[in-house]
């Protein structure tokens, strides 16, 4: 049984967006191995995987995003429109039990090539529901474990050769493409290991403090302890006996930070900053990239682990 941050408010499709789906659905016919502009036709069902599906497809895939730029993945709901996508799509990219609306229209879609991150390894179980209130977390079905498998480039990698595969079945005419964009983004992805397994060699304390406990696999993979003040959910309200819990592992462990993510309100990791007199700061978990202001560059999934890279060193006080 999988554990989840919140249920979206409605977790079945509704029959609007599933009896608009079927028509767009007729009205589309069968689907072909590409689409009419001589593209694949993909759907990413959010950020994670519409940067694989960009960095592997090229100029040879059309993207559909699900979860559009900034918005908080895990209550997505699908209009019908993007129902209808599903549907059409030569290839779809998804992470079973994250979006249960998406997971639906998956299971109604006649799409070949479906391309689930969970397969690419076994999921983990972080205590995802450690400190909740009433409920004890949220229970849905898929498979048992923590999802926030990307935040592990070793992992974000082993998903990247399943991509790579499929696009090269669903379009055979660049299959050396493909393989090429997965091979020159698998050594990005390992050389980004490396920076971090160089970069927390060195620390004063392996233990941090974040809002939600989306970092397990990072955690893990870096020899470092995930102190987590919500277990799913990083808007739900901790029990005091957690708080409690993550006071003590704060001042035992020498933390100087409270991490909050960027895609939900600061409000709770200040709180518990401020009673301690610690500092907060940003640790990504890159569920989603805000769009980019004034001007300024667009971050990406590389460019934000390097960022968090950084924070965790200076929160952790890395030494050379």
């Amino acid at each position: 049984m999988m554990i989840l941050r919140r249920a979206p408010r409605s977790i079945a499709l509704t029959a609007t967006a599933v009896i608009g789906a079927l028509a767009l659905s007729a009205c589309g016919g069968s689907s072909s191995a590409k689409g009419s502009d001589g593209k694949l036709d993909v759907v990413a069902s959010f950020y994670p995987m519409e940067f694989l599906a960009a960095q592997i497809g090229g100029e040879h895939v059309k993207i559909t995003d699900l979860t559009a730029a900034g918005v908080e993945p895990h209550e997505l709901e699908l209009t019908a429109k993007q129902v209808g996508a599903v549907q059409k799509a030569d290839a779809v990219l998804y992470l079973k039990g994250l979006q249960p609306t998406v997971d639906q229209a998956v299971g109604q879609s006649h799409a070949k090539h479906l391309v689930d991150a969970t397969a690419a390894g076994p999921l983990v179980d972080h205590h995802l529901d450690e400190g909740t209130e009433e409920g004890e977390g949220h229970h849905h079905e898929g498979p048992a474990g923590d999802p926030h498998i990307w935040l592990d480039p070793t992992r974000y990698a082993a998903v990247a050769r399943s991509v790579g595969a499929e696009f090269a079945k669903a379009d055979p005419e660049h299959a050396a493409d493909y393989t090429r964009n997965t091979d020159d983004l698998v050594n990005r992805l390992t050389a980004l290991d490396q920076q971090f397994q160089d970069g927390l060699r060195n620390v004063k304390s392996r233990t941090f403090v974040t809002s939600h406990a989306a970092f397990g696999y990072l955690a893990e993979h870096y020899g470092l302890t995930q102190v987590a003040i919500n277990g799913v959910d990083p808007e739900a309200e901790p029990t005091p006996a957690r708080l409690a819990e993550v006071q003590k592992a704060a001042r035992d462990n020498g933390a100087t930070t409270i991490f909050f993510e960027t895609l939900v309100s600061p409000k709770l990791a200040d709180t518990v900053a401020k009673d301690l007199g610690l500092k907060t700061a940003v640790l990504d978990p890159i569920e989603g990239i805000k769009p980019p202001a004034g001007g300024a560059a667009a971050d990406d999934y590389l460019t934000i682990m390097k960022q968090n890279l950084a924070n965790l060193q200076a929160a952790l006080g890395a030494t050379s």
